[in-house]
Order: C-alpha cells, then structure tokens, then sequence
C-alpha cells in the first residue's frame, strides 16, 4: 500500500513536471504564467475569444446593446481591437466569467475574490501588493504608477472599462480592473489597481461593466503531506534561510525538493539525526520536500519566506 500511495505521488509531480509554465487557450493564444505564493496566474490579462468548449465570446461593440445584455460577452477599449487586444486583451461582461462553458483555458478558473486577496496576503497586504503586481514605469500607466515594482512579474496593466452607467469607456491608462467570480447580491466583485496608489481594492458593481480578465489555478490545492511516524521532522516551516530534518532512521536517504511546478530545484543526503538544509538560495513560496526511500515515503509542504 505505501508503495502505491508513493507511485500515486511521483506520478502527480510528474504531471506537475511536464506542464509547461505557460498554459495555451482554445485560441491558440500562449500565456507565461508567474508564481504568488502556492498561486499560478496568468502573467497577462485574457485574450480569448471563444469560451474553452469552442462557443464564441460574442463582440458586442454598440453601447444600448452591451447595457442591455444579460448573457456573456467581450469588446475592447474604444471598439478598437488592433490599438488595445494584443496589450489590454479584451473587456468582458461578468456574464461571459460565470458562463458554464468556462472562460479560462481547463484547469485554470476565475479567481473568487477571496483568491486575489489570498496573493495580497501573500505579499504583504492589500495596502502594498498593487505595488508589487503593477507594471513598473509609465509606458503603459499614467505617471506617477506609485509603488509600482512588479516584483512578482504579474504585470497588472492599467487596461480600464467600459462603463454600461454612462456608455462609455474610460480610465484606460489610470485603473486596472479584473473580474472576480464572486457576487455581492445582484452585483459582482472586481479588483482595482491605481496610477495614484500602491495598494489593491475591491469593489461590488453592476454584472455589465466591461473588465480584464486573469486566471488562477492553486498547485497546492489537494496536496497533503504524507508522513512517515516518527521518522522524520521538519522544522521551523515557514522559514527564511535553512530548515532541519530530523531522521530517525540510521540509513542514508536522498532529499528531493521541487517547487509547485514539479522541477527539482535542490537535493541533499540525510543521515540519521538533525540535518541542516540551507534554503537561503531559493525564491520566497512554496516547495515540497520529499524522500526517496520507497518503503517509508515522506512528503511535506514548506514555506520558504
């Protein structure tokens, strides 16, 4: 039995191994993705323009018709697909993101808005995570795109709305504006990026705002640590530069530890007592640690901080 829960495993991580870090959608359009804690996200806003069952996203350019809509679908800024689809992507309806043909390629989902706060979480709190998920510099935002680093490389793009209230767009250049999956009685959650602020918010609004798009897909999700009584310990998880390994066994086993894409980013011998383990060199998130002794496999989530 522990060696199949062990087969069961290795297999997972393979599958982890052999996803690319880009993820295709049924347009044939290819994302790069980045890594907020255990959370991929698409590194750009979604370009697709059918849902992930082949249906078309109508493009509904007239303003009476788009404010009059009950049922998905996308337009771009200023109906002008060839100045803003290959930098904003489009703008769609909160009807096309709760559409039950999927709008994000299989596997991926528009975040709830629990999800975005989870990655603000992650980089130290809404008050300072735009910062970190905005586009640096002014090509594409209004100066003065405060706090803007774009440590995590998720490249927030300042791609603005359109507005079914007073059949407009508007604030292209100043606001980015995702949908989220989650309501708020008749209305929807988004999450709002600022030229003027370092922080990140979140609004409820009318399900006919016209907004960017990104998806999410947790690789920690399902994942749970499999220990092996009393022969190994881990601690201290979270940490910042090395971890010990206590090993009760008085044999010689490999330590493997792979990211949440399932590559192998370091390796270690562990001998029977305390083992010291220098992650000083690994990027801030999530790693799993496993051994390769088949007949007592351990595995385990570490935070590395």
């Amino acid at each position: 039995m522990k060696k199949l829960v062990f087969l069961i495993i290795g297999l997972a991580f393979l599958t982890f191994k052999n996803q690319a870090q880009t993820v295709t959608d049924y347009d044939g359009n290819v994302y790069d993705t980045v890594m907020i804690g255990t959370q991929a996200w698409l590194k750009e806003n979604l370009k697709v323009t059918h849902y992930n069952n082949g249906v078309p996203i109508p493009n509904v350019t007239a303003n009476t018709a788009w404010a009059a809509l009950l049922t998905g679908a996308r337009c771009y800024y200023t109906n002008d697909s060839l100045a803003n689809d290959s930098v904003y992507g489009p703008l769609y309806n909160w009807y096309a993101v709760n559409d039950a043909n999927n709008l994000c390629p299989s596997g991926w989902k528009v975040p709830a808005n629990d999800e975005w706060q989870t990655a603000e979480a992650y980089l130290g709190g809404s008050g300072v995570a735009g910062g970190e998920m905005k586009e640096a510099g002014t090509l594409h935002w209004i100066s003065p795109n405060t706090g803007a680093t774009n440590s995590t490389s998720f490249t927030g793009l300042p791609g603005g709305m359109r507005d079914p209230i007073n059949n407009n767009f508007r604030t292209i250049t100043e606001n980015g504006l995702w949908w989220t999956s989650t309501v708020s009685g008749s209305n929807a959650w988004s999450t709002y990026m600022w030229y003027l602020y370092a922080g990140v918010d979140h609004n409820p609004g009318t399900k006919k705002y016209g907004f960017s798009v990104r998806c999410v897909k947790d690789l920690a999700y399902g994942m749970k640590d499999i220990n092996s009584p009393g022969n190994f310990k881990l601690y201290p998880n979270p940490s910042t530069n090395r971890v010990f390994i206590e090993c009760a066994e008085n044999l010689d086993i490999k330590l493997f530890v792979y990211n949440l894409f399932g590559y192998l980013v370091m390796e270690q011998i562990l001998t029977k007592g305390t083992n010291d383990v220098d992650i000083s060199s690994l990027p801030k998130g999530v790693y799993i640690l496993k051994t390769s002794d088949e007949r007592e496999p351990w595995q385990q989530k570490m935070i590395k901080e």
